[in-house]
């Protein structure tokens, strides 16, 4: 079909166009009460650089494949949650992206399951997504992308978990070896034998987030970096539970370094174990990689196991009434505390990248932008 062919098909199903740059691109309106009723038709319609915007509601067994570039999906008028009812694209997941550009705006994904047992909500192939204000819950894994090394993943305030109980290999959130992954203001919590977060990502930026297995979790590592590369840890609650499956709560390097690059920098943290005996804050596999930690405050084993060869400024190990209220979440230092006022400058990255925490997490996901840069060690500030 020729673009006049596609421009007055849309029309005619009741799609409208905006302006981007030199050329009006189309939109095209999903819902129950619309002429595109479905995401899966949507998907066939849909050109690049097409505006996908989806009727708020629940969309049972509507599963997708979506391969154009500069494609946008959102959700208007409240969330839309994508149900998998037994269905998956390419037995794979919901939804299996391959564009590059792609976003998605305010979807949840639930119920994924496939007969390898690692359905996903979505399933990254190749190129760049974006997803904001997305949520994932009782997947076989929540987002599972392939290891093409040029694909870059950027979340922003999305939520992630609980997961379905399998047998070690589902996560929340699994990345392969591709470019890039940033993770901003999201939420991570009620694993089930995988890792809240694992990633095999070149570069990695995690920044303000909540990586909590919370009461009943049975996570694995809260956060892991099997083959090393660039990890930037900056501004993020990491807690274990006491029914976790690893006593581990961040590892680096465990299955081999992968990448030129090996740097992990762990900066304004506040990293908790719960573990009734005691676990592990951080194991790093031997090898040439940089590792530094700044401003993070260690709570609940009072024993911080640390390398020589790392660099360490200005981070403390601290009993729960450190904290405001701990007990209810509140993990900024009581105004008394001598730790206030203490944190040093959080540096730059090997690669010019800052490091100083300029914005904190805010529950149940986002974050916030501080007054200045933090003067507390931990994830939280005072103000």
């Amino acid at each position: 079909m020729d673009d006049f062919g596609y421009a007055r098909r849309l029309l005619l199903l009741g799609a409208a166009t905006v302006a981007t740059g030199a050329r009006a691109q189309p939109v095209l309106r999903v819902g129950p009460g619309r002429a595109i009723k479905t995401l899966a038709a949507a998907a066939r319609l849909a050109r690049d650089g097409a505006v996908v915007q989806v009727d708020a509601g629940d969309y049972l067994a509507d599963v997708a494949s979506w391969t154009q570039q500069d494609l946008t999906l959102r959700a208007v008028g409240g969330r839309v949650t994508m149900i998998a009812a037994g269905a998956s694209a390419q037995g794979k997941g919901i939804f299996v992206c391959a564009g590059e550009r792609m976003r998605i705006e305010g979807f949840d994904f639930v119920g994924a399951r496939v007969p390898d047992a690692n359905g996903a909500g979505i399933r990254l192939e190749k190129g760049s997504l974006t997803l904001v204000d997305c949520g994932f819950r009782d997947n076989e894994s929540g987002l599972l992308t392939s290891n093409d090394p040029n694909t870059r993943l950027m979340i922003e305030n999305c939520d992630f978990g609980p997961i379905v109980r399998g047998e070690g290999q589902t996560h929340n959130l699994y990345v392969g070896r591709i470019a890039l992954l940033k993770v901003t203001g999201s939420y991570f919590h009620h694993g089930r034998l995988g890792h809240l977060l694992k990633s095999r990502a070149a570069v990695n930026h995690i920044f303000c987030n909540r990586l909590t297995d919370e009461i009943g979790g049975e996570a694995s590592y809260e956060l892991e970096f099997p083959n090393g590369g660039q990890a930037l840890v900056v501004g993020n609650l990491i807690q274990q539970s006491s029914t976790t499956q690893n006593k581990v709560i961040v590892s680096y390097g465990a299955e081999g370094f992968a990448w030129p690059l090996q740097e992990l920098q762990l900066v304004n943290n506040t990293i908790i174990d719960q573990l009734p005996h005691g676990g592990t804050y951080l194991r790093v596999a031997a090898g040439q990689a940089r590792v530094r930690l700044a401003n993070n405050l260690l709570a609940g084993n009072p024993y911080f196991a640390a390398s020589g060869d790392w660099e360490q400024q200005a981070n403390h190990v601290v009993d729960w009434d450190a904290f405001m209220l701990a007990v209810r979440g509140d993990w900024r230092l009581r105004p008394d505390s001598p730790l206030r006022g203490k944190a040093v400058d959080g540096g730059t990255a090997s690669d010019g990248t800052s490091l100083r925490q300029v914005r904190q997490y805010v529950h149940p996901h986002g974050s916030a932008a501080l007054r200045g840069p933090a003067a507390d060690p931990g994830a939280f500030q005072a103000g």
